[in-house]
């Protein structure tokens, strides 16, 4: 930020006559140029690139002239975030609003800047605040963090392969999805998952799959119980469903892996975000299948199978913190109020089509969802999101084991080669050592 400063400054020393010069010393104020101030906002490289062109082509400019700031947008990598995020802290400098992901919001909140009232306003505004939003973002009633967006995590599936399989609709249970995965793998098309360290497709899937077998982190009370006879019985039925059904090669896949493999139809489905279908509908040209139709004709959406104890859902929560260290603490504010307001948030919701779910309930009767049916499951994701952690309250503990990948890890090990038992207790140990 300080080259900001400096060109700016070099623009006014620069660009004025003695006169105005003059002028200026006798009114005793800087012109407006130099009292203008500058919010810097860190998010990540959207998956929806028409969203990322929007804010800087019309959003953030529209809300410079409103606001009579200067915005500067960085975006990276998702997984590069938190390091970003953490050495700011640490040095009490950076990006005056920065984008956390699920539970980091908890490892954040003692360097980030009170939003209550920002929060209150919008989520009065637009239907009330979704459960979901409210238990990541808020702690004792106070708001560390501004609810953006949930991405919805769907398994994204070839049609014409499935029916081919025999499956006329998506399989519903595990063992009727491993049956069917087991025909397409056969064939040459497996199902892609990672299980690796990135911080959508894998907890995304891990964290949901270990919910349905009855398996959880820890109790109501905050005790660890992943140890138990269902996490043991996931485990296990993994381990043979990752040889008879999966791309053994996507183990390490980050978040754009899985996106790559299906555009490419070497996998049959994998658990993503809409991003696979849009970009199909971006390019009908490019993506097409074996008989020359657009690839985006042959892909539906659905929720992960049920288990044992029932079906459930992680999705990525995304939102932004302001952070204490900022110099420019009520410019920061004014533009959240500003990006939020349902007339300007709404361009940004639309570019994403469907894409991303907003953490609010007015959105949910949007007529995107309905304008095209593929994307519909994806409207109630802010609804029905679980947080990790479960069945305990959503707090720092969490947020550790999800961003240093336990459960994800667990899976990855067994798949590996490690005993179930082996990998279930080295899971258990580790979240004691974080939740003490």
């Amino acid at each position: 930020m300080p080259r900001i400063r400096r060109r700016s400054l070099l623009r006014l020393a620069g660009g004025g006559t003695a006169t105005s010069m003059a002028a200026i010393l006798a009114t005793g104020r800087m012109p407006a140029l130099a009292r203008q101030r500058t919010v810097h906002w860190l998010k990540w490289i959207d998956f929806i690139p028409a969203s990322d062109a929007l804010l800087r082509g019309e959003l953030l400019p529209e809300a410079e002239r409103a606001l009579g700031i200067r915005i500067v947008l960085e975006t990276a990598n998702g997984n590069d975030l938190q390091p970003r995020v953490i050495g700011s802290i640490k040095s009490s400098a950076g990006p005056d609003l920065v984008m956390a992901f699920n539970e980091q919001t908890y490892l954040y909140a003692h360097a980030a800047v009170d939003l209550t009232e920002i929060v209150q306003s919008v989520a009065s505004e637009q239907g009330g605040l979704y459960p979901y939003a409210r238990a990541t973002c808020s702690e004792g009633g106070k708001f560390m963090a501004m609810p953006w967006a949930v991405i919805g995590s769907m398994i994204a599936y070839r049609r014409s392969w499935f029916e081919e399989a025999g499956a006329t609709s998506f399989p519903t249970s595990w063992p009727a999805y491993r049956e069917v995965a087991r025909k397409l793998k056969a064939r040459g098309r497996p199902i892609g998952q990672t299980l690796g360290h990135t911080l959508g497709d894998s907890p995304n899937f891990a964290y949901p799959y270990l919910w349905s077998w009855g398996g959880m982190e820890v109790d109501p009370a905050g005790k660890v119980v992943l140890n138990s006879a269902a996490t043991l019985e996931s485990v296990k039925f993994m381990q043979g469903f990752w040889k008879d059904a999966c791309d053994e090669r996507g183990l390490t896949w980050d978040d754009t892996g899985n996106n790559r493999a299906f555009l490419s139809q070497t996998i049959s489905a994998t658990l993503n975000g809409a991003s696979i279908y849009i970009e199909s509908l971006r390019r009908p040209e490019r993506y097409r299948t074996a008989d020359g139709t657009p690839l985006h004709r042959d892909i539906l959406h659905a929720p992960l199978p049920e288990g044992p104890a029932g079906r459930f859902g992680l999705h990525l929560l995304q939102s932004n913190m302001l952070m204490k260290y900022s110099k420019n603490q009520e410019p920061a504010k004014d533009f959240l109020k500003w990006i939020h307001a349902e007339k300007n948030f709404e361009k940004w919701f639309v570019s994403q089509r469907g894409f991303s779910t907003p953490c609010t309930e007015k959105w949910e009767g949007h007529a995107a969802w309905t304008d095209d049916p593929v994307m519909t499951p994806f409207k109630v994701a802010a609804k029905l999101g679980q947080a990790p952690g479960r069945a305990g309250p959503p707090n720092a503990r969490a947020a550790e084991a999800l961003s240093t990948y336990v459960i994800s890890d667990m899976y990855a090990k067994a798949v590996r080669g490690m005993p179930a038992e082996e990998a279930v207790k080295g899971a258990e140990d580790r979240l004691k050592q974080i939740y003490g």
